[in-house]
């Protein structure tokens, strides 16, 4: 199949998405237009118990999550680039199944594609688990984020332990012990991001942009052809020639 250039794909509703391997992704699944996709405690738990089957199954690291009423957010690494694509689509169709038949309804639930982005681990791996903690308490579902427990939080809190979760890299250096290292990640989510930053994140993962600095971004570019940001990273464009 011929490459899409660059110049085409600006003018689609969408990009191919990103899937690399080894590197974090940060991912958004909505409800088609805006509906609830999970009703009660068997819907989120079943989610929970797809997530981290499909994880093993498809080699994809778990290191953090938020289920939210109409929508969900992962934050993952796949071992190898098509694991992602397949371990999402596993757990979509799967729960799209499950859920139509308990519900009694048909039909699709996701509004399109999930939303992807990759991130660079070193400077925003914890702001988006922070923001991902944190969203609960954004949509005013609780007054803070250990009140929601549908997320990780608990886990990388240090309150519980949570099977799927697999604690990144850029987690453990955080403090040179468990309770350090939960400490720290207490700290972190009780001082939340700016708005800056929560901007930046949630643009990247709706865009499809990937996020990190200029050396992160261009070692990224060698990796795919497709274009990883608005920016000048990648090819540069064809020079055009002036008419005399």
């Amino acid at each position: 199949m011929k490459a899409l250039t660059f110049e085409y794909l600006a003018t689609m509703a969408r990009l191919p998405r990103l899937a690399l391997a080894n590197l974090p992704h940060h991912i958004i699944q909505r409800g088609n237009n805006g509906t609830e996709i999970f009703v009660d405690a068997q819907d989120r738990q079943t989610m929970l118990d797809l997530l981290r089957e499909m994880s093993r199954r498809f080699a994809v690291d778990v290191h953090a999550y938020v289920l939210m009423p109409n929508h969900f957010h992962l934050l993952v690494t796949p071992k190898m680039a098509d694991g992602l694509p397949q371990f999402m689509q596993a757990v979509g169709r799967s729960y799209v199944r499950y859920f139509n038949n308990r519900h009694g309804r048909s039909g699709t639930m996701w509004e399109g594609r999930y939303r992807c982005t990759v991130l660079q681990a070193e400077t925003w791996l914890i702001p988006t688990m922070v923001s991902m903690d944190l969203n609960p308490v954004r949509a005013g579902l609780v007054a803070r984020a250990s009140d929601w427990v549908w997320s990780s939080y608990a886990h990388n809190a240090g309150l519980k332990n949570d099977v799927l979760i697999s604690p990144h890299a850029r987690f453990w250096v955080m403090g040179n012990t468990p309770f350090a290292r939960d400490a720290a990640y207490v700290a972190a989510v009780e001082a939340g991001v700016g708005r800056d930053e929560q901007e930046q994140i949630s643009h990247a993962a709706l865009r499809g942009w990937a996020l990190g600095d200029p050396l992160f971004i261009e070692n990224l570019q060698q990796k795919t052809e497709r274009r990883v940001t608005r920016g000048r990273a990648g090819r540069p464009p064809k020079a055009v020639q002036k008419q005399a």
